[in-house]
């Protein structure tokens, strides 16, 4: 060290010792400061405003289409989404990551970006409560009152079925978590796979419906192609609760069996009745299985909060939103909506449904604030694409919208339990991943490009 620098550290020592005692010496002559009181506030930090406010409840892709909606066609309205997450990752596209085909940057974006291009507010806070009378949402940074509510959160896994022992779930949730969920245990999966040695690696299909159908299966060929590439002696379980392959069922069969026969054994009607992580072995009503890593993706239901606001139906087993299917509006409750994965009709919970679904929703919201007549009901779409494998390329696709087959169609007179009325429609398939699966493929990054682009704008 030459002499000008030890000269500038010594000197900056007897600098920072000098202020730190003589500042002590200094105070200590001093009165002490006068505490000042603190003042209590529930109310959100949020400026006040004598605009119509419209808050969204959930960053998903259905809250993040409603915001956006809101605001395009009713501009005046303050619009608020509130999120927990400060950023925000897409479960759709994810599977490719686990096995390194995209970068965390491409399926992870940026909230505030969303908000500044389509101006309106994005709010980091969790929510706790409703207060319905009073119009407010209750949250972890303070209240918020509005004029509209969506409410768009998403699901919650429902290990119930499996077991009500709390222990056995936690290690569930954190030793072999779903990963349908983004987050950590999308980063935990990926670690599994990745540091994946030999033996059983199990996955599970849920029954009733689930998020993203197709998604288990795309991902028990994407982990075997992985496996298969690395020469692995290992192969992908996957046990599925329901009698078959619940979507596409041709192209992911004919992956199993052509592409993955030594890689993945498909076990259908394999409804878990226990599962030992001790001994790792896990029974079925026909069978046993052991396992050397797993992801148990148990049956899920309507996010728990709808719970504790009272805006849940126990229809299903699902506990989703009590809703006028056609207008999404909870009953009972005026101006107050639930839509995306949470809704209780039999849509896809996928990105892309929840997103079309979403633009309808932000539609009926804008019509209220500009006093005009809501748009009659629109079916959600659902454009999916699923990878069969990497080397090379190829998917499989299917396109589909939805018909409500009630012939009154008068939304005062629809019941919650038309929801059970909606069935596929206009359904368009491409399954032969031989013929076009390399079309297919290079088509998830323009779909997933085009609607991150959709809810985010540009960067």
């Amino acid at each position: 060290m030459d002499s000008s620098k030890r000269k500038f550290l010594a000197l900056s020592g007897v600098a920072i010792a000098s202020s730190l005692y003589g500042g002590e010496k200094e105070e200590s002559k001093k009165e002490p400061a006068a505490a000042k009181p603190l003042t209590q506030s529930t109310k959100a930090p949020l400026p006040d405003t004598k605009k119509p406010r419209v808050v969204v409840l959930g960053g998903g892709w259905s809250g993040l289409s409603i915001a956006k909606t809101v605001k395009e066609f009713a501009p005046q309205a303050d619009v608020i989404l509130v999120e927990r997450r400060q950023e925000f990752i897409s479960c759709p596209v994810s599977n490719l990551w686990l096995v390194d085909k995209v970068d965390l940057e491409y399926i992870t974006h940026d909230y505030l970006q969303a908000a500044r291009n389509y101006d309106y507010t994005f709010f980091n806070a969790t929510a706790i409560g409703l207060d319905k009378k009073n119009r407010i949402l209750k949250t972890s940074e303070g209240d918020i009152a509005f004029d509209y509510l969506a409410l768009s959160p998403g699901i919650d896994y429902d290990y119930s079925r499996w077991t009500t022992d709390t222990t056995l779930v936690t290690r569930l949730k954190q030793e072999y978590p779903a990963a349908f969920i983004p987050g950590s245990e999308h980063i935990t999966l990926k670690n599994k796979i990745h540091n994946f040695k030999e033996g059983n690696f199990i996955l599970t299909v849920p029954g009733g419906n689930y998020r993203c159908l197709p998604a288990p299966y795309e991902r028990a060929c994407i982990i075997a192609d992985y496996f298969k590439q690395n020469k692995l002696k290992a192969k992908v379980i996957l046990l599925d609760e329901n009698n078959a392959i619940t979507i596409k069922k041709k192209g992911f069969s004919t992956a199993f069996n052509e592409l993955y026969a030594d890689y993945i054994e498909y076990v259908p009607n394999a409804a878990i009745h226990n599962i030992d992580l001790d001994k790792k072995i896990v029974t079925t009503e026909m069978d046993e299985y052991e396992f050397a890593d797993a992801a148990f993706y148990p049956r899920v239901r309507g996010a728990k909060i709808l719970e504790t606001m009272g805006v849940a139906k126990d229809a299903k087993d699902m506990m989703e939103g009590h809703i006028n299917c056609l207008t999404y509006e909870v009953l009972g409750e005026k101006d107050i909506f639930i839509a995306g994965d949470a809704r209780p009709m039999g849509f896809s919970k996928s990105g892309n449904t929840s997103n079309t679904e979403g633009k309808h929703v932000g539609q009926i919201i804008a019509a209220r604030v500009n006093k005009e007549k809501a748009p009659s009901w629109e079916p959600p779409i659902t454009m999916c694409f699923s990878a069969v494998s990497t080397v090379p390329d190829r998917a499989i696709y299917i396109y589909t919208r939805y018909s409500f087959d009630k012939k009154d169609k008068d939304p005062k007179h629809i019941k919650f339990t038309d929801w059970k009325k909606f069935s596929f429609s206009e359904t368009i398939s491409s399954e032969n991943w031989k013929k076009d699966g390399a079309t297919d493929a290079a088509s998830i990054m323009s779909w997933s490009s085009a609607l991150y682009f959709d809810m985010f704008g540009a960067k």
